[in-house]
């Protein structure tokens, strides 16, 4: 998460913050953490996913094709063919891989309004303020 702190000024005249500056900063800090929410939301996505995948690939070393295959809907399980079970996953796969992009597509927004309030505080305030990612 970014760190949004105003340094004492260093010698240099002060630098006044005005209220539309305080709210370009709070709009940076409340960005930053739904960025950090975002990027989150994704990798639960991902794994999600993977899982999906690990289970395509189990399905296609079932030997009896004519056995049930128990697919979670929700929290209950449904015995399905095999057919019909490869057909949820590839649909389960598509909708979660849509979902990915729509985050990913959210969170480029995102460092765009992030990358133009940095320019335009970094301009005013220049290394009286950080806005930097901390190292985690």
């Amino acid at each position: 998460m970014a760190t949004v702190s105003l340094k004492p000024s260093q010698g240099d005249a002060d630098v006044q913050v005005t209220y539309e500056d305080q709210q370009k900063i709070n709009t940076f800090a409340n960005k930053n953490a739904k960025l950090v929410e975002l990027k989150e939301e994704v990798e639960a996505k991902q794994k999600e996913l993977q899982n999906l995948e690990d289970a395509s690939d189990d399905l296609l070393m079932v030997d009896d094709e004519s056995a049930p295959i128990p697919y979670r809907i929700g929290e209950v399980f449904i015995s399905m063919p095999l057919e019909a079970t490869q057909e949820k996953l590839e649909e389960a796969k598509a909708q979660i891989q849509q979902q990915i992009a729509d985050l990913n597509g959210q969170a480029d927004e995102i460092k765009g309004v992030l990358g133009k309030l940095k320019v335009e505080l970094y301009a005013k305030f220049s290394n009286n303020i950080n806005l930097e990612m901390d190292e985690e």
